[in-house]
């Protein structure tokens, strides 16, 4: 207990803050809790005047920092004048954006302040909504502010404040350069408050923003307000990582845990010596893990629910909440059962029954019901909402979630659990960063709620606890600029402020003060490589003769049989889509591989040309879906015909229970008399590859005793060779790369007719400068050529969904299009595609995507007025049918460039008033609950 002279100092001590920060008083009243260090001091900053980078952990309270910069500009300037004859109007309001890299963290946030300050006095700008747009205070998404920014709208007039929420997104290699944009372009009276998930450089980012935005405060916190701890749950036992705080900081593991995982992997390892007998697999015991559900009712029994578990696969998290049904498992009381009915009925009604089957709905509401749900971008936006709200108000206890859910809305849990330490990345399996792993247990702890939160990682012999501890203790989250020059940003740059101008401005963006930075750094490893590789070379050196002319025989077999192997597999795959093509329905076929092979009857032969041919079947395990010619190694042949109903039902249990006993009553053997089914090509039979393997036979250096050593040198050394050239390219492109990518760019627009030889921007600039889309020249030529006109609505709709539509993985062969005018229309801007490579390869820039047909008939039949199971089903999905999230996440895409169609100049009348139409097309069922949401 503190004397009375100790509390008469403090309250002196607070009286003189409170005069030297009256706002900052004013504001902390107002909140009801004491504000921490961190978030005082930012504050601070701002009243004096200055601009703030804050970095703090998630959850720790950043976004009182920007609700203080709200206040302040409500508040007005305290040195304002007040004429004389009114001495009680008050001052002048100046105003405030807040800015989210999502439309979900802007409604979050724009509730949070209406329900604060009032509905007249705040305004949101999204994609979607526009509500109160002169409020004094508007929340919105970057790109909103961007794009005023370029136009010079008149509502930037009286702006004072730019709080940027979650700005560490300028690494986001997709949209990050918005962010700059917006920093660089922002006019010198406005304060900008910048608030970062916590980062490794943090000085860095904060040097940048000096010499952009003048005085910048940086206040970094890495202390959470809710203590994490952190666990490995091995087997059925839970160990704490750390012993204490003192081994956290150390990185210490817990002796026992250490102790336990070994003396696992050593039973696991003698288990392998002692499995030799038949059916023993070469690995031995396969080490089998918690289930699921045994992992939920162990945290239900333990008091850490509410959790998220992250599980690295949207397959992945559907399945855990189908384990955990079908365990019994039940975390709600019967009120919370019922509460959770109401809130979904009031949030589904909009949606048509018959869409609400072909969605799961039924076994969704099962889920939620019993405290389960999956969380994922392949699920229907107001399904992901609803699962967000009951998680947040403790009805839904455990959620599994892909790492989208990591960057997002406020969704905090007592407990996160990893079920892996890897993850898919879209192009390979990767570790997960010490920042990734930051932040996704950075949602345990709710603040205010929770004394302390809980970070689960499950262990399997692969995981090392002691790359777990590294994980949790390194502070290695840099920021790192994805920003480069676009099209549209160019016409905009130089028609705002003129070509010299704005190569200064892209001089002055952080990716340029990075990569300036960093040359010296590569240079240094360019010289240590250098150094390496003639080590390298003295170790691969053999006194029988020259072993890099023998290496480069070796490298030019393997190579040779590469390109024998790929040139196998793509005559392999040819000879397997002919043979599904002429399938008929009630054929008998073996699936010689992947998950589903065994024998299989074709219900539907789907030749309707989505593309590749993928057929219908019903396996005789009862699975019913589509198989693809990547599922056949050989050509499918027909084995026998059955005979399947008129009207089969392959949603009935029933119905595919009776037609898969058919099957099997063939009597067919499930695998068939051949192993693997691949046709081998002996590499040798290749008369190149014979005539390079008699060369290397016939070379001194074959007979060497040191030959594969010397091999392993030189192929250390090729490598870093190659990795040293990288750099070298690496270090020239840097200095000054900005602008000599700008430089070309404005040449190709130039030579286009986009801008002038004088520099001014010509009509068809000012309107790629209003095209927001990654493939802005291509839609821009397409508008100028008059490849979209004349399609119908639902035409157009599929037309331009080329521009925007990516595929989460790549297909090796084109989807197909519909017939007649949407066809022509793609094969165009295929066309105008191809040119604009030509010129972007020419001056040596990073090329337009090329158009992806794979939305194609979905959203054409969706225009047309198509049930919804008809429309996911005729994606061209790898893994069967299109899932909902994502079709209505590329149809709001495509319904956005068409808003932006329908209002361009450059467009022909006739082709706005079919965008606006094929609009309202697309504006219906699923979309046009979410367009109102």
């Amino acid at each position: 207990m503190s004397s009375p002279a100790e509390r008469y100092a403090a309250a002196r001590r607070k009286a003189a803050q409170a005069a030297q920060f009256p706002a900052l008083d004013e504001f902390a009243l107002e909140l009801g809790f004491d504000l921490d260090d961190f978030q005082r001091e930012a504050c601070q900053s701002l009243e004096r005047g200055s601009g703030v980078l804050v970095c703090a952990p998630t959850g720790a309270g950043k976004t009182v920092v920007g609700e203080f910069a709200v206040h302040l500009a409500l508040r007005g300037r305290p040195d304002d004048p007040v004429p004389a004859a009114d001495a009680t109007t008050p001052p002048a309001r100046r105003k405030c954006f807040y800015t989210t890299p999502i439309k979900a963290l802007s409604n979050q946030k724009y509730h949070d302040l209406v329900a604060r300050y009032g509905a007249e006095q705040v305004g949101l700008l999204t994609g979607d909504n526009a509500i109160n747009g002169d409020a004094p205070v508007i929340v919105m998404t970057t790109e909103v502010l961007r794009n005023m920014l370029y136009a010079g709208s008149s509502t930037l007039q009286g702006l004072a404040y730019v709080v940027m929420d979650e700005v560490h997104y300028l690494a986001d290699r997709f949209r990050g350069g918005v962010w700059e944009e917006v920093i660089i372009h922002l006019p010198a009276s406005v304060t900008l408050v910048s608030l970062s998930a916590t980062v490794s450089n943090a000085e860095e980012f904060a040097d940048w923003l000096v010499t952009v935005r003048g005085e910048t405060a940086v206040v970094v916190s890495e202390h959470r307000p809710v203590p994490l701890w952190q666990h490995m749950l091995v087997g059925k036992r839970m160990f704490d990582l750390f012993h204490d705080a003192d081994a956290a900081r150390k990185h210490d593991v817990h002796p026992e845990l250490l102790r336990y995982t070994r003396e696992t992997v050593r039973r696991l390892e003698l288990g392998e010596g002692r499995s030799a007998g038949p059916g023993a697999g070469r690995r031995g015991p396969r080490w089998r893990g918690p289930m699921r559900p045994d992992i939920v009712d162990r945290l239900d029994r333990e008091g850490l629910l509410p959790a998220i578990l992250f599980i690295f696969s949207r397959a992945g998290c559907a399945a855990a909440v189908q384990q955990c049904l079908a365990a019994g498992l039940r975390l709600t009381s019967a009120e919370e059962r019922a509460e959770i009915r109401r809130v979904v009925e009031s949030r589904v009604t909009a949606i048509p029954g018959e869409d609400l089957s072909v969605l799961g709905y039924w076994e969704w509401l099962d889920g939620l019901e019993r405290g389960l749900a999956a969380h994922h971008a392949g699920m229907l936006p107001v399904f992901k909402e609803v699962v967000e709200e009951l998680f947040v108000r403790g009805l839904v206890k455990a959620v599994f979630a892909t790492e989208t859910l990591a960057l997002g809305i406020n969704m905090p849990a007592r407990c996160v659990v990893l079920e892996r330490l890897v993850k898919y990345n879209g192009e390979a399996h990767v570790d997960l960063t010490p920042g990734e792993y930051t932040q996704l247990t950075g949602r345990a702890g709710r603040r205010g709620i929770d004394v302390e939160g809980h970070a689960v990682v499950v262990w399997s012999p692969e995981t090392d606890p002691r790359h777990v501890a590294g994980l949790a203790s390194t502070r290695t989250y840099p920021l790192r600029s994805s920003f480069r020059p676009s099209y549209n940003m160019a016409v905009n740059l130089v028609g705002t402020v003129g070509a010299e101008p704005a190569r200064a401005l892209l001089e002055s963006s952080f990716a340029q003060f990075q990569a300036d930075r960093s040359v010296v750094g590569l240079a240094r490893q360019v010289q240590r490589n250098t150094e390496t590789i003639e080590a390298y070379g003295a170790e691969a050196a053999c006194h029988h003769g020259d072993f890099d002319e023998y290496f480069a025989l070796r490298v030019a077999i393997a190579e040779r049989e590469k390109a024998i192997a790929r040139q196998g597999q793509t005559q392999r795959k040819a000879a397997a889509v002919a043979s599904l093509e002429r399938l008929r329905v009630g054929d008998v076929i073996r699936v010689p591989s992947g998950r589903r092979a065994g024998l299989a009857v074709v219900l539907d032969p789907a030749t309707g040309g989505f593309g590749e041919p993928r057929p219908l079947v019903l396996t005789q395990d009862r699975w019913a879906g589509r198989v693809s010619p990547g599922d056949f190694t050989t050509p499918a042949e027909v084995l026998a015909r059955i005979r399947v109903p008129k009207h089969f039902n392959h949603r009935s249990p029933a119905a595919r229970r009776d037609l898969a006993a058919e099957v099997s009553g063939t009597g067919l053997d499930r695998h068939g008399g051949r192993r693997g089914g691949r046709s081998r090509q002996v590499a040798g039979e290749d008369h190149r590859i014979t005539q390079l393997r008699t060369e290397l036979r016939h070379h001194p250096c074959h007979a060497c005793p040191e030959r594969e050593e010397h091999a392993r040198w030189a192929e250390r050394r090729r490598r870093l060779e190659r990795d040293t050239e990288e750099l070298r390219q690496r270090v020239s492109g840097r200095t000054g790369s900005l602008a000599r990518t700008f430089d070309r760019i404005v040449a190709l627009l130039t030579e286009r007719g986009y801008l002038a030889r004088d520099g001014a921007v010509t009509d068809a600039g000012r309107m790629l400068g209003r095209i927001w889309t990654e493939a802005d020249l291509l839609v821009a030529e397409c508008l100028r050529r008059g490849v979209w006109n004349g399609l119908s609505p639902a035409e157009l709709a599929a037309a331009v969904s080329v521009v925007v539509f990516e595929a989460r993985r790549d297909v090796d062969e084109r989807a197909s299009l519909p017939r007649g005018p949407v066809a022509d229309a793609v094969d165009e801007t295929l066309k105008l595609w191809g040119e604009i490579e030509a010129d972007e390869a020419a001056r040596g820039l990073t090329a337009t995507r090329e158009p992806d047909l794979g939305f194609a008939w979905p959203v054409y039949r969706w225009a047309r007025g198509e049930a919804l199971a008809k429309v996911l089903g005729s994606g061209h999905e790898i893994d069967g049918e299109m899932p909902a999230g994502d079709f209505v996440r590329w149809a709001r895409q495509v319904v956005d460039l068409l808003g932006q169609i329908a209002d361009s100049g450059g467009a022909a009348p006739e082709l706005r008033s079919t965008a606006r139409q094929a609009i309202a097309a697309v504006n219906r069922g699923v979309l046009a609950y979410h367009t109102s949401a």
